[in-house]
């Protein structure tokens, strides 16, 4: 009997950015034969802060609220097996608590409460660097559309624990939507007075080849430069349906969640993101 992939799980607000995660989650759901899982988080006060009544009207109106955004975004995926999850407290804490057991977490990249001058909103900001597993921020150019060709998957890939995940997750996606891999390796942040640069290629080469004698059937792309992770990860990305990176690359301090490339990536990139974390 073949295992069940494990689920995908996506925030839901009501809002437009929202929207947007429900519908890249539910045709990732589809393309994997995977569980959806819809999850709205509610705080009292929040949706009811001007009812009368005192604190146990206002907490049983935040309820309801919550209850009317849940079924919306139920309806808009009727069409498919979706699971619900309705919860009390912080929405990135919720997300981060379930994300053990989902095989990935998607988000937009802002909701409700985010300011609209923001590229990208806290909730998002704080799954994208404390949840478990893969976190997709839904962002960019991806909708299907006439005429619509799917754009190849990008990874950054520095020969690190992180992008050697990255790598893994990227391949995998590539040979659902059956699509081109490109892994790119960016060496101007390298210490190249100690021949970092050197053992970085070195490393990329050896993760890449290893990988692709086992994904035969995927097209397989490599991108060396010394252009910096940043900027080279954003070219590849301008036609592609999804990058992926690992939480934290060579250059990333232990105490950080996140890399720096990895979050100005989760801003400017140009399509959605997706940040791998291990386990």
């Amino acid at each position: 009997m073949t295992e069940r992939p494990r689920g995908i799980l996506v925030g839901y607000d009501g809002s437009s950015s929202s929207q947007q995660a429900l519908s890249w989650a539910a045709r990732t759901a589809r393309e994997r034969r995977a569980m959806l899982t819809v999850c709205h988080a509610w705080t009292p006060g929040y949706a009811a802060l001007t009812a009368a009544g005192g604190a146990g009207r206002r907490e049983d109106l935040a309820q309801a609220s919550a209850q009317q955004i849940l079924a919306r975004g139920l309806r808009a995926v009727s069409s498919q097996e979706v699971e619900q999850l309705l919860t009390e407290g912080s929405p990135a804490r919720a997300l981060c608590e379930h994300s053990a057991a989902a095989g990935m977490v998607v988000v937009g990249s802002r909701g409700l409460g985010g300011l609209s001058g923001l590229l990208l909103g806290s909730v998002s900001h704080q799954v994208a660097g404390h949840a478990s597993g893969p976190v997709i921020v839904v962002r960019g150019h991806w909708r299907p559309a006439g005429g619509y060709v799917p754009g190849h998957i990008v990874a950054g890939v520095d020969g690190s624990a992180a992008a050697g995940q990255a790598l893994a997750f990227a391949g995998e996606e590539a040979a659902i939507r059956r699509v081109p891999l490109t892994a790119v390796c960016a060496l101007s942040d390298a210490p190249g007075d100690l021949g970092g640069a050197d053992l970085i290629e070195a490393d990329f080469e050896r993760s890449v080849t290893s990988w692709e004698k086992a994904h035969p059937d995927v097209e397989l792309h490599r991108l060396v430069t010394v252009t910096s992770p940043r900027e080279a990860l954003l070219t590849a990305a301008r036609d592609a349906q999804l990058l992926v990176l690992g939480s934290r690359g060579r250059g990333g301090l232990h105490a950080m969640m996140l890399g720096s490339v990895s979050q100005a990536l989760l801003f400017h990139a140009p399509c959605p993101v997706a940040v791998v974390h291990p386990r």
